[in-house]
């Protein structure tokens, strides 16, 4: 049994990959806040709800198995890649760019702020399980 057989572990290490995947998004919008036409992209929001239904494999239906090892590994196993959105700043530059370096590093700061309260939290699971399964009296 590994630790993303438990759920809350597999809702943090999805909570943790969605947040570095946003993270690298809004560096893309940054490298890109002089090229002519680009409009910033985000990643729809991460819900909980998503999250336990990967977690715990979701609806019979909307699994997706890989039957042969010929076959390609699936990255939207629990934990994998979220949809895309573009994201219209507030301002649009002559050259038709979008990108507004202000609201990028909000975002990116927002997403660090995730990581590090995912980090935290894992930590604290860990030492949960560790408390749990000391032997009594040492």
């Amino acid at each position: 049994m590994s630790l993303t057989d438990i759920p809350l572990f597999a809702m943090l290490k999805g909570k943790l990959h969605y947040a570095s995947q946003r993270q690298t998004v809004i560096a893309q919008n940054v490298a890109n806040a002089d090229t002519p036409d680009y409009a910033p992209r985000d990643l729809k929001p991460f819900t909980f709800d998503q999250a336990v239904k990967n977690a715990t494999g979701g609806d019979a239906m909307t699994r997706v198995a890989r039957t042969n090892v010929a076959h390609l590994q699936m990255d939207n196993a629990p934990g994998g890649q979220w949809e895309g959105q573009t994201s219209m700043d507030s301002e649009v530059r002559l050259d038709g760019n979008h990108v507004v370096l202000e609201d990028q590093m909000m975002k990116l700061t927002q997403a660090r702020m995730d990581y590090d309260a995912a980090v935290s939290f894992y930590q604290q699971s860990m030492q949960l399980l560790k408390t749990a399964i000391k032997k009594p009296g040492s």
